[in-house]
């Protein structure tokens, strides 16, 4: 498939000074204002620019387009290399903050970051109250994972094998509710990631491959996004519509109250996910190899 081009126009210097400074580009018809705390050396400013222009190049191909008209990204500088976190706010113009380390490298900005990507990606779906942080947060890191990879930005066996290894911390462990019921950091994050893989998987089953989550997850970006707060259940019907099936309406009302442990070992194996000492590898006999190679495929 011809990847979308990513079009940005230079960086407009709008504001300087010692306490900060704004720009603002355009990314995929979007308006990005990026603004900083205190004032980035020209260094850093370099590698920021290329750094937000990947990132929103990933999620507008995942969605087909970037996810919201306008956003605000503010980025706070703090001692150390690395980014050190962010966080995403609902309102007619959202916002995102960002905690940039002042040493962070190149290398750390291009191909070790994902925060960035997984707080754009929050833009992309309604503002959620707290009973359904779970689907918001499980979203950012399973799509965050996709889209990365749809984008050339990382390898298909890079996410599988994240997803082996870290997505046993959201089964419910003994005494623990449903997703609406558990808020904590695994069922929160990797819980609701392994929501959106179930559904993903079901998806394509009932559709035989024809349409899968991204279908339904670009489908309510289309109507909605995190600039106000929606109902829940209203959002998810907009996705089973996309793909004819009730497939997020009927697994969010099984897992909602209930404490649902989805036999992960079956899964990584009809997907033909083998995790060896070396890393992962791929059977593409196994019964589900097609439904994982479309998962990471751009749709046409």
């Amino acid at each position: 498939m011809k990847r979308r081009t990513l079009i940005a126009l230079p960086a407009l210097l709008l504001a300087r000074g010692a306490h900060g400074e704004t720009t603002t580009k355009m990314l995929h018809g979007a308006k990005i204002t990026i603004e900083s705390d205190s004032a980035i050396p020209s260094a850093l400013r370099a590698m920021i620019d290329p750094w937000i222009s990947k990132c929103a190049d990933a999620v507008s191909m995942y969605y087909g387009k970037f996810p919201v008209p306008e956003v605000d990204i503010r980025l706070a500088l703090v001692p150390g290399a690395g980014i050190k976190g962010g966080q995403t706010f609902p309102g007619e113009v959202p916002r995102i903050r960002i905690r940039v380390g002042g040493e962070t490298s190149e290398s750390q900005f291009m191909h070790d970051d994902w925060v960035m990507v997984h707080e754009m990606i929050h833009l992309a779906f309604p503002w959620l109250n707290m009973q359904h942080n779970w689907m918001a947060e499980g979203i950012a890191v399973y799509v965050e994972s996709i889209a990365r990879v749809q984008a050339g930005h990382l390898s298909p066996a890079q996410i599988w094998h994240d997803f082996v290894t870290a997505m046993p911390k959201g089964l419910p462990k003994d005494g623990d509710g449903g997703l609406d019921d558990e808020p904590s950091w695994g069922r929160t994050y990797w819980g609701g990631a392994m929501f959106c893989l179930v559904c993903d998987v079901r998806i394509r089953q009932q559709t035989e491959n024809r349409f899968g989550l991204q279908h339904a997850l670009r489908a309510i970006n289309a109507e909605r996004d995190f600039r106000k707060e929606w109902p829940f259940r209203e959002t998810l019907e907009i996705g089973d519509k996309a793909t004819g099936r009730a497939v997020l309406i009927n697994t969010y009302d099984e897992m909602r109250d209930t404490a649902v442990s989805p036999d992960l070992a079956a899964l990584w194996r009809d997907l033909g996910v083998q995790a060896t000492s070396s890393g992962i590898n791929f059977d593409n006999t196994a019964d589900l190899s097609g439904i994982r190679q479309a998962i990471t495929t751009p749709p046409a």
